[in-house]
């Protein structure tokens, strides 16, 4: 893959996370479903109800669309970047209730007349899209009562808001490039999505298992219906 400075969000996303050795990267397991990133912590997909349908925005390489499927969901992941997307194709090839579309969230969501009992995003989409763009949409894609949920780390006390990345595609290129993360406390996340309609939000703190470091902060809410 090019070293070369990204110069797009897609770009940025397109060079994260990228394989490095001989052959073709390992599949992930996909043996349970995860919020927090740190293996085997945090509650599961429990947390999205029973959905027959669900939206997962900023899948990456797909294991968690990828264990919905496999326990009956039928599931659409839509990520910004097209290395990712071609990814997790090639990881899940052969699951036929799984699709990975190459879109923005937002353009998706305004676009698709779909609508899914569960929208998510795990450390994904959610959390480097501007609320106030994505959270109309999200409604707008939600069946009635359906489950909104999504995770991120843990934000610094302070740093709430849009909040400029760094990172090793972006040291010394922020000229080139500014990439941004929305993240809120629990209580300011809670306050945003009940300004936009939504109902029974709950939001709190799963703490890392290394006190040392920063938990995930894990919210849910329903749709009106």
């Amino acid at each position: 893959m090019s070293s070369a400075a990204p110069l797009t969000a897609a770009e940025y996303w397109d060079k994260y996370k990228p394989h490095r050795g001989e052959g073709a990267p390992p599949r992930p397991a996909a043996e349970r479903f995860d919020w927090t990133g740190v293996k085997d912590e945090g509650p599961g997909a429990e947390i999205l109800g029973t959905p027959k349908t669900a939206l997962d925005l900023g899948p990456a390489e797909g294991e968690n669309a990828a264990f919905l499927t496999r326990s009956g969901v039928q599931v659409t992941g839509v990520d910004f970047s097209p290395v990712q997307v071609d990814r997790a194709r090639a990881f899940w090839d052969g699951l036929p209730a799984l699709e990975f579309i190459h879109a923005e969230a937002c353009a998706f969501l305004d676009d698709d007349p779909r609508t899914w009992d569960a929208v998510y995003s795990t450390w994904g989409a959610v959390w480097f899209t501007d609320p106030e763009h994505l959270f109309p949409c999200v409604a707008k894609g939600l069946e009635p009562g359906g489950v909104f949920a999504f995770s991120h780390r843990e934000p610094v006390t302070g740093q709430y808001g849009a909040q400029q990345m760094g990172g090793k595609w972006l040291e010394g290129r922020e000229k080139l490039l500014t990439v941004y993360r929305w993240q809120y406390s629990a209580s300011q996340w809670a306050d945003i999505l009940k300004r936009h309609g939504f109902t029974d939000v709950h939001a709190e703190v799963i703490p890392h298992s290394d006190p040392a470091e920063l938990g995930t902060l894990l919210v849910r809410a329903c749709s009106p219906g």
